[in-house]
C-alpha cells in the first residue's frame, strides 16, 4: 500500500474498531500523540490505549475532507465523529502520519477537546 492508501484505509478501519487490527498498523517503536495528551510510545502501548478508547468512545466515523502526501508523510484535515450517550460530538482534526517501510511510524493528531465538554 502506498502512504495515502495505508492512512486512508486506517481512518477507514475506526467505523469498526478492531484494537489489534488498527495496532497492527503501526511499527513496533511508533509514536501516537494525540496533541493535548501525552505522546503512546510502543506498538503495544497503542493497542492498550485503542482498546481504553474504543471501550469509552466506541467506533468513530473519520470523515476525510482533505489529503495531502509528501514522500512518506501523509496529512489529512477529517472530522473526526463520535456518538457518545445518545449524542454525536463532531470533532475537527488534522491529522499528521509519517510512514517508515509500510507502517505508521508517528501519527500526531492536533484538536481542540472542547466538543467532549461543551457538547458543541
Amino acid at each position: 500500500m502506498s502512504p495515502d492508501e495505508l492512512v486512508t484505509e486506517f481512518c477507514r478501519r475506526w467505523a469498526d474498531p478492531d484494537p489489534a487490527e488498527l495496532a497492527a498498523f503501526f511499527a513496533e517503536d511508533a509514536v501516537f500523540h494525540n496533541i493535548p495528551m501525552e505522546p503512546i510510545r510502543g506498538r503495544a502501548a497503542i493497542e492498550k490505549y485503542i482498546v481504553g478508547f474504543v471501550t469509552s468512545f466506541g467506533a468513530i466515523d473519520y470523515r476525510i475532507h482533505h489529503q495531502a502526501v509528501s514522500g512518506n508523510v501523509v496529512l489529512n484535515e477529517r472530522t473526526d465523529v463520535f456518538t457518545m450517550n445518545g449524542r454525536t460530538i463532531e470533532l475537527p482534526v488534522t491529522g499528521v502520519f509519517e510512514i517508515v517501510d509500510g507502517k505508521i511510524a508517528a501519527c500526531r493528531d492536533y484538536f481542540d477537546p472542547t466538543p467532549f465538554t461543551t457538547g458543541n
